[in-house]
């Protein structure tokens, strides 16, 4: 990870710039990133840990006290979604998971969040799970997906 970091020097004008690149390659191999990395992150920018930590708990995206799942997956709850049944999506994908919104499975395979908006407005209510837009979703196809991850049969 040190050398994935060190690789975004030349691309940045100032070692403080690298700090959420740096936070992202953290979170790419660890899932979350624990409060070591937050310093060590901080030693190797020539940053104050505060200053890594400031920026770390900003973004909502960053986990730190324990890895996100397999599978991350941000139902949107914007006002588009939320019309055309997004806050239902959401209740019925925790409720089959057996989980709350921002928390894992017990086998670590999928966590399930909210994201206030996705920008995918068209496809309301939607999800994205790792890279993917899920769109026009249904408790059908929240069920499909559910068991594309392996989280229900």
């Amino acid at each position: 990870m040190i050398d994935e970091i060190k690789a975004y020097f030349p691309r940045y004008p100032s070692r403080q710039a690298v700090t959420l690149p740096a936070l992202h390659v953290v979170n790419d191999h660890l899932r979350h990133v624990p409060m070591q990395a937050v310093v060590e992150i901080a030693e190797l920018l020539d940053l104050h840990p505060a200053q890594v930590q400031d920026t770390l708990s900003f973004y909502g995206f960053f986990k730190q006290d324990a890895p996100h799942g397999e599978t991350r997956a941000w139902v949107c709850r914007s006002i588009s979604c939320a019309l055309r049944g997004g806050e239902e999506v959401l209740e019925h994908l925790c409720r089959r998971a057996g989980i709350q919104p921002g928390e894992t499975t017990k086998d670590g395979k999928l966590t399930i969040e909210f994201a206030e908006c996705l920008g995918a407005c068209d496809f309301a209510p939607c999800m994205l799970a790792g890279d993917e837009v899920h769109g026009d979703l249904t408790e059908e196809k929240a069920d499909e997906f559910l068991r594309s991850c392996g989280v229900v049969e």
